[in-house]
């Protein structure tokens, strides 16, 4: 998990994945009051880890004859993946 450039405290799951989720808003640190932005290593790991094991599976790896079933699945992998992504992505220090 991201922790602040500043004091090293540890940014909490639900605020990193509330910046990740509206749009990328910077983070403020609740210990030293620094804000951290997304960087754009960040972004496009929060995408892949959400986004694309999710097409993987539509794509090549369904194993299963239904369309509903292929759908449910695939979405929640995507799922899970966002719920992963809070602790891959990376914030920097704004000065």
């Amino acid at each position: 998990m991201q922790k602040c450039e500043n004091c090293n405290s540890q940014f909490g799951w639900e605020k990193v994945f509330k910046s990740f989720w509206w749009a990328y808003r910077p983070i403020e640190c609740d210990n030293c009051g620094n804000t951290h932005k997304i960087t754009i290593l960040g972004r496009l790991t929060g995408a892949a880890i959400s986004v694309v094991p999710m097409m993987l599976f539509f794509n090549y790896l369904s194993p299963f004859d239904s369309s509903s079933l292929t759908i449910s699945t695939g979405l929640i992998i995507g799922i899970v993946g966002l719920l992963v992504a809070p602790y891959v992505i990376q914030y920097k220090r704004t000065y």
